[in-house]
């Protein structure tokens, strides 16, 4: 976390959280919400790298597993579209949104639609769809190399990754 933010959490440590503006796409694209129409909340995908940059140093879980943006001295809670963290494969490594590597994983799964979830022991995430091709054959044979470690490919139904990793998609306050 930014040293700019943990000083402004201790400066104004009672600022109220926000729930409802950010979300994390499928493919681990931030989105904001800019409005609204008939009553919907309308969100568009933030193109400012910087900002994006300073959410992804300040993204976090708390001990319920709702995921949030810390941003200065108030949490912006995430709604994630699949899981807290979004890999893709480059140049043969798993490399999630926030721009870390994985190292390793725990686990590989393929759910119902296709989709491939990584879990290490500080992340579970989904592949971005435009590199599932680079890794059918693999898939296929229900194996993975992940950061030099083979790990057998299971399956998981994806109204079931929630629970089993102990997130929370759409986070609510407490009480």
């Amino acid at each position: 976390m930014d040293d700019a933010v943990i000083r402004s959490m201790l400066k104004w440590p009672d600022v109220p959280d926000v729930y409802g503006w950010l979300q994390l796409d499928r493919r681990g694209g931030w989105r904001i919400r800019v409005g609204s129409t008939g009553g919907a909340p309308r969100f568009e995908p933030i193109g400012n790298t910087a900002l994006r940059d300073f959410i992804a140093r300040n993204y976090s879980a708390d001990e319920r597993g709702c995921w949030f943006f810390q941003n200065g001295p108030q949490r912006v809670f995430v709604t994630l579209a699949y899981a807290p963290f979004a890999f893709r494969l480059e140049n043969g490594l798993f490399t999630d949104h926030c721009g870390q590597v994985l190292g390793g994983a725990d686990g590989a799964w393929l759910d119902e639609e296709g989709s491939l979830i990584l879990a290490a022991a500080d992340r579970v995430g989904l592949l971005d769809d435009r590199d599932l091709n680079a890794l059918a054959e693999t898939l296929e044979n229900r194996i993975l190399s992940v950061g030099g470690e083979i790990v057998g490919v299971r399956e998981l139904a994806g109204r079931d990754v929630e629970a089993r990793f102990g997130f929370v998609r759409e986070p609510r306050p407490v009480g």
